[in-house]
Order: structure tokens, then C-alpha cells, then sequence
């Protein structure tokens, strides 16, 4: 689990891979990342708070830390738990399809916000955590980048195995851990110090150097660079728009 930070993380899509040009020509080859309306679901506080039990009595509770809890995509409210479906309506959402919850040190945001591609600016370090791509049922040289045996003489029809496993009679077992064939992927990889080379607030688009774990399509997780210090022009609790708020007449 991730530490508790200062800010907030954020949720996003995946939508692929492209290149922008910088100031001086070059080519940059980076990933686009769709906030696809992240919006605040809800929060946690240290706070004390009353509530009422069905029998009618009441009892105070705590959550005991602070963290912010986010939602992104779509999701069709016949698809969606009716407990969860309390939840949104609660917090005047739409359903969901993907929901995370950040621990936070700092102040937390309205429920109903909705989270700016500003919430990072260029030229700051993020890391970026997501499900890998499923491999299936890889070889070691594959999976573990094996060298193989040779490739000319003495090796008959074996030359992408993985060699010898085990020892003699004794201990007459293959230790466990043994780097093997077997299943590659869908594990949670987190790469660290990427670059965010360009924000779009207008279309909630985050454009982060390089690579990022999981196919196209998948939800990603972007904080804040544990090894990095957050950037001056950074806004210190996050970039979120407050959600509007109705009149008596039913108008924003």
C-alpha cells in the first residue's frame, strides 16, 4: 500500500501512445492518459462524527485517517450494486466503473469535485501504477530473460529451455521461487519518474514520457514522485473543480 502523501493521486485511462515535438524539434514519444471525469466520491476523516443505528439509537464513529476516495469512467446504474448506487447519489455522482482510494496528509477536496489535468504540470516526476499486460504461459527466456543454451553444436531441439532445476538426491527437491516457465502478467507494476510533458485541462488529457504499464483501455493510478520533490508551480491541494450548486429554481 502507498504511503499517505501530501496530495492526492488521480485516476485515469490509458487511451495509448503517441508523439509530441518540444520547443526544440525533437520528437518525444509519450503516453496519453484520459481522466475520463475523475470525480470525488467520497472522503475520510479523522473527525467524530454521530450517526443514527437502525434501532435508533447513537453512536459516534471515526474512520481514523484521511484519504480521498475517487471514481472515473462509465458505468450503467443497472450494472451497479445498490449500495453503491446510494453511494453515488449521495455524493451526486454518476456510477463509476473504477473507484481507489488515496491516503492523504494534507486538506481533502468537496465530494462531487472533479479533478483538473493541472493537478500536474509539465516537467514534474509522477509515478504511474496500473495492472500489466497478461503474457500467458511464457518460457524462461521469455520470463525471466534466460540466455538459452546454445544455438550449434551439443544441443538437440532444447535450445529455448531453461536448463537444469534441481540438484542431486539430495535435498532431491526443487526449491521454491525457482525461476521457471509459467504465467507472465497481470501483475501490478508500478514505473516510477516518469515526465509529464503536456496537460490538456480543456479535454482532461495527461501526456506522461515513455511507457506505462497495462494494455490500452486500462485504469491507471498517477501520484506524485516519492523520489522526487513536488514541483513549486504544483498546486499544493490539488487541482479540482467544485461541483455546482443548484438553486430553489433548479439552475446551476
Amino acid at each position: 500500500m502507498a504511503q499517505p502523501a501530501a496530495r492526492s493521486g488521480v485516476l485515469a485511462r490509458k487511451v495509448g501512445m503517441t508523439r509530441v515535438f518540444g520547443d526544440d524539434g525533437r520528437h518525444i514519444p509519450v503516453t496519453v492518459l484520459s481522466l475520463d471525469g475523475c470525480q470525488v466520491v467520497g472522503v475520510r476523516t479523522e473527525e467524530v462524527r454521530t450517526v443514527k443505528t437502525k434501532k435508533g439509537g447513537e453512536v459516534t464513529r471515526t474512520d481514523g485517517y484521511k484519504a480521498v476516495i475517487l471514481g472515473t469512467g462509465e458505468k450503467k446504474a443497472k450494472r451497479t450494486p445498490k449500495a453503491e448506487r446510494a453511494a453515488f447519489a449521495k455524493a451526486g455522482v454518476a456510477p463509476k466503473a473504477k473507484l481507489k482510494e488515496f491516503r492523504v496528509t494534507g486538506n481533502l477536496p468537496e465530494v462531487g469535485s472533479t479533478v483538473l489535468a493541472d493537478h500536474f504540470v509539465p516537467g514534474q516526476k509522477v509515478d504511474v501504477s496500473a495492472i500489466s499486460t497478461g503474457k500467458g504461459f511464457a518460457g524462461a527466456m521469455k520470463r525471466w530473460n534466460f540466455s538459452g543454451l546454445r544455438a550449434t553444436h551439443g544441443v538437440s531441439i532444447s535450445h529455448r529451455s531453461h536448463g537444469s532445476t534441481g540438484m542431486r538426491q539430495d535435498p532431491g527437491r526443487v526449491f521454491k521461487n525457482k525461476k521457471m516457465a509459467g504465467h507472465l502478467g497481470v501483475d501490478r507494476i508500478t514505473t516510477q519518474n516518469l515526465t509529464v510533458v503536456r496537460t490538456d485541462v480543456e479535454r482532461g488529457l495527461i501526456l506522461v514520457k515513455g511507457s506505462v504499464p497495462g494494455v490500452d483501455g486500462a485504469f491507471v493510478e498517477i501520484r506524485d514522485a516519492v523520489k522526487k520533490a513536488l514541483p513549486k508551480d504544483a498546486p499544493a491541494a490539488g487541482s479540482f473543480k467544485a461541483p455546482e450548486k443548484l438553486t430553489a429554481g433548479g439552475e446551476g
